[in-house]
């Protein structure tokens, strides 16, 4: 087994961990997630409290659990939203022509003008706090990054001989890019997908860190990490369950993204 394979099955383990407990918190959570028992606060782990609990008495472990949930589906659901217009953009400026063309790459500058979080920032503080506001703003985040690869990607078919074919054929333009480019970009878009997951996660964090994000008393790593920053002289360990998590998590992304780059770098030079 070489390195590569290694690093794949590497990335794999460390985002099995945030799958299967956030899967698990759907039916079963060792404590309740969001219940205070000030008795208990700052418990270290033990038999009952396996990560401990926090400044509230609540359990790690539950919290971390419910986190997970909340960080996979705001990190799949906003990329794949914003690949979707990402891709559509960037496929719709690079058949185009004059005007069109350059509207459409203008944008996709502008957006990618801004920090990622910023933008992310910009679009919450404007829409307002909360999980879909969340999404839809990292969504647009995300659609520069998809759109200036599907525009590099198509430009690069337009010279093979089935594309060629097709327009001498008089295929229309959206039928051209749902037919013809789409599944001859697909395998990069899904690349890129993966690795763009780790990044979504990591601006949710970002912004539930800044009270933008999930808001209290739901759970999310970012949260957990703004709440237990006050206690870091005192009570260092709180920090460790979301902020190790967390990097376990966007690790696994950028690994598991990195090698499914590598084998299709090596499948195209094969062809």
């Amino acid at each position: 087994m070489n390195k590569k394979n290694v690093l794949f099955i590497i990335g794999i383990i460390l985002l099995l961990i945030p799958v299967v407990l956030g899967l698990t918190s759907f039916f079963y959570t060792p404590h309740p997630p969001n219940t205070m028992n000030v008795a208990n606060r700052m418990q270290y782990p033990s038999m009952e409290h396996l990560l401990g609990t926090d400044q509230f008495g609540r359990d790690i472990l539950s919290r971390i659990m419910v986190s997970s949930r909340y960080a996979l589906f705001i990190g799949i659901t906003s990329v794949f939203f914003g690949s979707i217009m990402g891709v559509m953009l960037g496929a719709l400026g690079a058949i185009s022509k004059g005007i069109l063309r350059g509207l459409i790459m203008r944008m996709i500058d502008g957006l990618m003008a801004f920090p990622g979080v910023l933008l992310a920032m910009m679009f919450v503080a404007a829409l307002g706090e909360g999980i879909w506001n969340t999404i839809l703003a990292i969504s647009i985040f995300m659609v520069p990054v998809f759109a200036r690869l599907s525009y590099s990607l198509v430009l690069e078919q337009q010279d093979k001989l089935y594309i060629k074919a097709a327009k001498t054929y008089g295929v229309k333009p959206l039928r051209m890019i749902y037919k013809h480019y789409l599944p001859a970009i697909t395998p990069r878009i899904v690349t890129q997908f993966s690795a763009s997951i780790g990044g979504a996660i990591l601006t949710e964090s970002s912004l539930s860190f800044l009270g933008l994000g999930v808001q209290p008393p739901n759970a999310s790593w970012g949260l957990m990490l703004n709440e237990a920053q006050q206690y870091m002289l005192t009570f260092p360990y709180l920090t460790v369950p979301s902020g190790v998590i967390l990097m376990m998590t966007v690790l696994g992304f950028n690994l598991v993204g990195d090698q499914l780059n590598d084998l299709l770098v090596r499948r195209k030079g094969r062809n």
